[in-house]
């Protein structure tokens, strides 16, 4: 063999071993790839030629009795863009992004975005409602525009603007609920977001015919509230027009079927607008008929009465000596109007709205009798009203009462109250004598339509049915024409109420502030035979305002609508005369 023939043969040797090796390295590594790591490259495989898109679920619906929508869930877009697309056209996109956004998004900041570097991704505006996100879209590709994409969100919207605004409260950016009936029904009204899985070309396509995975998304379900629409938007403005008139603080208004105790109205003055989200400071937002506690002054003498009557203490004609003042614990006590000794019926004292008069009846209690039927009557306990934040209010103990204590307690003073807990207890009177606890919501309804009634908590006997029919004819006397309370009078029904006048706590001091007030009144009809019962709260209104002047009047507008559009018939009978002095 020559020397050439043996290079040759020693070549090919070379070859064929690198040709084996090169192989060994091939099938090892198909070996790991199909043997060893098989179900880790298919996932990579699947994954790289796959596209996930989640279907949001939309936030269910808060209606009112009616099934009219007070909250509701609306399409909308989020607008993102691709800069490395986007980068050389940036002005013109941005111009006409502005133009058709408004003040949604900023000309300057977008075209920044638009030619972020080194970027493939960006947000531009959130939350922008479809039918808007739409022009803006139509009108980039229109101008041949490219690089401006979307994605699919849902959006809150209250379509009554500030209607009932405190009751239903509010959503955050994330679509949680943060006050009101939106937070405590978020997860009732929360559903489950939907999602697909789709198998996709090399250029994003999505390919025809091809596998696909789909979770089936769910809404939310509805609440139904038991508010009337039309009923809440008059109080909501008559309200308005009565804190703006009164120069007060704050307002409230709210309207209770006294045999249900559903709330069907309930409004607040000054509120927000959740809707364009105007006006949300902590004082506007805050539910200030369950979390505001207040000094209510005489209206909780009728309670003081009807623990009396409920004892066989007293009676509408039972003669009271009133004295001209008194001085308990050093403290000076009398009356809005001065005066002589004087010789008043029980029924006058309330009438009269006498401070030292329900001071002389209370006596026939001691202060833990006293103290046990503030309790009944649902003092210093929440009103299980079922919304966030709710205060129990503040009712100092029986056994660590001073006599002034005892005095000023029977005629609203030194006890904190929030509204709600005000409208269960002269509830109950109205209702001859049985309390139930007031309620909002009567039910959920889920995506197929079904209905689930909230339980009803049932009532229970607070004071006796004669001591409950006491005290209502001692109340129709305050809207008599010679009580204190005439402009609360309805033409055709008899009403019973309770004018209320207590002075307001300075918060940083814990005192009084002498000259300011929180004014009220209380009332319900027919009185005859009891079916609404509505309190109007007026907080630091004009000097020398009182409940009979300013609230008295917004009370009557407020119940004359309710009567007329729930179709109560008037009363039958007059109110019986009940004499006011002995």
């Amino acid at each position: 063999m020559t020397q050439r023939q043996l290079l040759t043969r020693r070549r090919l040797r070379w070859c064929l071993v690198m040709v084996l090796v090169v192989f060994g390295l091939f099938g090892a590594r198909l070996f790991q790839i199909q043997g060893i790591d098989a179900s880790a490259y298919a996932a990579a495989a699947v994954n790289a030629g796959t596209a996930t898109s989640t279907d949001p679920a939309p936030r269910g619906t808060i209606l009112d009795r009616n099934g009219e929508a007070l909250a509701t869930s609306v399409d909308g877009l989020t607008l993102t863009a691709d800069p490395s697309m986007t980068a050389d056209t940036a002005p013109q996109i941005a111009r006409i992004l502005h133009e058709k956004l408004g003040n949604r998004i900023d000309y300057f900041e977008t075209i920044d975005k638009l030619r972020k570097p080194k970027s493939r991704f960006v947000y531009l505006v959130r939350d922008v409602p479809k039918w808007t996100a739409d022009k803006a879209l139509d009108a980039v590709a229109k101008a041949g525009l490219t690089g401006v994409f979307s994605e699919k969100e849902t959006l809150r919207s209250y379509p009554g603007g500030k209607l009932a605004a405190n009751l239903l409260g509010y959503v955050n950016g994330a679509g949680k609920g943060v006050a009101g009936l939106e937070q405590q029904y978020d997860k009732t009204l929360t559903g489950t977001d939907g999602s697909s899985t789709y198998e996709v070309s090399p250029t994003g396509q999505r390919i025809p015919m091809a596998d696909s995975t789909v979770k089936e998304m769910v809404p939310g379900s509805s609440v139904k509230t038991t508010i009337d629409r039309d009923l809440q938007w008059y109080g909501d403005q008559r309200l308005a027009d009565a804190v703006q008139e009164s120069s007060s603080d704050w307002g409230l208004a709210i309207t209770m079927d006294v045999k249900t105790c559903q709330i069907v109205q309930m409004s607040q003055a000054p509120t927000f607008n959740a809707d364009d989200r105007t006006g949300m400071t902590d004082d506007k937002t805050v539910s200030r008929a369950v979390q505001n506690v207040y000094e209510p002054g005489s209206v909780l003498k009728t309670v003081t009465m009807a623990s009396l009557a409920d004892r066989g203490k007293v009676s509408s004609s039972t003669p009271i000596v009133v004295p001209s003042s008194m001085t308990i614990d050093k403290l000076r006590i009398g009356d809005y109007w001065q005066h002589g000794t004087i010789h008043l019926t029980a029924a006058g004292v309330i009438a009269l709205s006498s401070n030292l008069g329900t001071i002389v009846a209370a006596k026939q209690m001691s202060d833990q009798v006293q103290y046990d039927y503030l309790r009944k009557f649902g003092f210093g306990q929440k009103t299980g009203v079922n919304l966030p934040g709710e205060s129990k209010g503040i009712l100092p103990n029986g056994d660590e009462w001073t006599d002034s204590n005892k005095a000023t307690i029977s005629f609203g003073q030194g006890i904190s109250v929030t509204a709600m807990q005000m409208m269960r207890a002269v509830g109950a009177i109205a209702n001859a004598g049985k309390m139930c606890d007031p309620t909002v919501v009567s039910g959920t309804v889920d995506g197929d339509g079904n209905e689930t009634k909230t339980p009803v908590a049932a009532s229970h006997r607070v004071v006796s049915k004669d001591a409950a029919a006491t005290v209502t004819r001692m109340m129709e006397a305050v809207t008599a024409p010679d009580g204190t309370a005439p402009a609360a009078a309805i033409k055709g029904y008899r009403v019973a109420g309770k004018t209320g006048t207590a002075w307001r706590v300075d918060p940083a001091t814990g005192r009084y502030i002498r000259g300011q007030n929180t004014v009220s009144f209380m009332g319900f009809a027919p009185a005859d035979n009891p079916r609404f019962l509505t309190y109007i709260v007026l907080d630091k209104p004009y000097s020398n305002a009182g409940g009979g002047s300013t609230a008295a009047p917004v009370f009557h507008d407020l119940m004359s609508m309710a009567l007329e559009r729930f179709g109560v018939a008037p009363s039958g009978s007059k109110s019986p005369k009940v004499a006011q002095e002995w």
